[in-house]
């Protein structure tokens, strides 16, 4: 093992960091496995906490506490048929078709074992891509990230759900709330409309808070609903059976795993995407696809290998160009900003032992899931039981002081409040959340170097593209766009068949 990686794993079994992060994956599997209570969610949740840590413990507790939350959403699917975070929906029928055939200690013994596989490949794909790319990428002027950040918007857009219309005016939005504050070459304030409290800009974590925990309450609020009981489950039965249907669909396995890594570094994609697309190409390649939908494990080895190797892939963009592979890493790069610490190339050099702490949390964190998940399965009858109407007003108290922590002012807790009924309201409506996330934390960082790359070319725009590097990426950016625009006018033109034939 390297060594930088035995320093990093030195620093992270501290008696004070580690139980630190043995409490966020208990945390991560008891919000993973109540449904309505995503990992995003918890993620947010756990900010507050992080502002009283220092880098490493504050970092090492999200990591395992998304890491762990992500297969604790099997569990709730496999009972309930509720899936527990978006990234087990893909294979939720699969697993409770395989409750009622009497297999669902095999079904999530599965999940168990191949979130552990998964997220170990990823953890190893982060630990040999990540600083690879990062000396590659100081190389960077201006030009460079500017176009790296546009091609991280847009791809945010290509894979969003909902219509790619909706994502672009969400994405706007963001764009729009970035810009409130002080101009980050000129030094004026804008839209501020004389209130001192919005010369400093959105705060970034109150906006997580709202968008995502707000927004969830606000959901199950409207449709309240009580759980149906579920089965006891034995430990045996759990454990028996896991491995020869691992063997089974090894390679499954290994191309989930890879894909998924490949997915979750791609700027908004993140773990529910690589899930689905993981159990499609699961299908296809099947031998037996018609065993699909009837309670087969096949797809589950798949997704579930997929959706934890997405968590890692997603860390790559995120370290290396601060630019968020997910709303998760969205999260986690507003909490490194809150340490003084900005992600990008020179993390790899200023702050290696941040960096070989966080691959080494990573790894001990899906290391921990094998026996923390097993309990989880044992004791999810008690999970599951918790009454709505006592958990979310907790949550709500939670949120609240979080928002309230993060500046000490009163008006980040109405921006909580806003931007959480203002969320609901656009999810509501189809209006996907991760393009506005990304663009309210990537619209500073294109607007600025937007600007020094002007002034450099002195006004003359094809100066963004003679450099090899920027001009590649600011050809696969205006590709990509046309790409969304030829899909957005063939769905149009699907719909207008389909209403003048009907």
């Amino acid at each position: 093992m390297d060594g930088s990686l035995l320093a990093g794993f030195a620093q992270v079994l501290q008696p004070s960091v580690f139980l630190i992060i043995l409490g966020a994956a208990t945390y991560g599997l008891l919000i993973g496995s109540i449904p309505g209570l995503t990992a995003t969610m918890g993620t947010a949740l756990l900010v507050p906490l992080t502002f009283f840590l220092d880098p490493i413990p504050a970092i090492g507790a999200i990591v395992a506490a998304t890491t762990t939350a992500i297969f604790a959403g099997d569990i709730p699917g496999a009972l309930l048929r509720i899936p527990g975070t978006p990234a087990s929906a893909a294979y939720t029928d699969e697993a409770y078709k395989m409750r009622q055939k009497g297999q669902v200690e095999l079904a999530l013994g599965v999940n168990l074992m191949c979130s552990t596989i998964g997220g170990l490949v990823g953890v190893v794909i982060l630990i040999m891509a990540a600083p690879q790319i990062a000396r590659f990428s100081l190389g960077f002027s201006s030009y460079e990230y500017f176009f790296l950040a546009l091609l991280g918007l847009s791809s945010a857009i290509l894979v969003s759900n909902g219509p790619r219309v909706k994502g672009v005016l969400s994405l706007c939005a963001g764009l729009m709330l970035s810009t409130i504050g002080i101009d980050v070459v000129m030094g004026i304030r804008r839209f501020t409309f004389g209130d001192t409290e919005l010369i400093g800009g959105i705060s970034i974590i109150p906006v997580l808070i709202g968008m995502f925990a707000i927004t969830e309450i606000l959901r199950k609020s409207a449709a309240p609903s009580d759980l149906p009981p579920t089965p006891p489950l034995r430990v045996r039965a759990a454990i028996s059976g896991v491995l020869g249907t691992l063997w089974t669909y090894k390679g499954g396995v290994a191309r989930s795993s890879l894909m998924g890594s490949a997915i979750g570094a791609l700027p908004g994609a993140g773990a529910d995407i690589a899930s689905w697309i993981a159990f499609a190409l699961s299908k296809k390649f099947s031998r037996t696809p018609e065993k699909f939908g009837t309670g087969h494990p096949e797809g589950i080895v798949s997704a579930s290998s997929a959706n934890n190797a997405a968590l890692s892939g997603a860390y790559v963009p995120s370290l290396v160009f601060g630019i968020p592979g997910d709303t998760i890493t969205a999260i986690l790069i507003g909490v490194l900003l809150m340490k003084g610490i900005t992600p990008g190339p020179m993390v790899f050099v200023m702050d290696t032992g941040l960096v070989n702490a966080i691959f080494a949390v990573f790894i001990l964190a899906n290391l921990l899931m094998l026996p923390l998940g097993l309990g989880a399965i044992m004791v999810s009858r008690q999970l599951l039981s918790l009454r709505q109407n006592i958990l979310f007003p907790i949550i709500l108290l939670f949120c609240v002081v979080g928002a309230f922590a993060a500046n000490n002012t009163l008006f980040d807790v109405w921006v909580l409040l806003i931007l959480g009924l203002v969320a609901f309201v656009l999810e509501e409506n189809e209006f996907p959340l991760a393009p506005m996330i990304l663009a309210l934390i990537l619209g500073p960082l294109i607007e600025e170097n937007f600007m020094k790359s002007v002034i450099k070319a002195d006004g003359n725009l094809l100066e963004f593209f003679a450099r090899p590097i920027a001009g590649t990426l600011g050809t696969i950016t205006l590709l990509l766009w046309v790409l969304m625009l030829v899909l957005s006018l063939r769905q149009s033109f699907k719909t207008r068949t389909r209403k003048s034939t009907t």
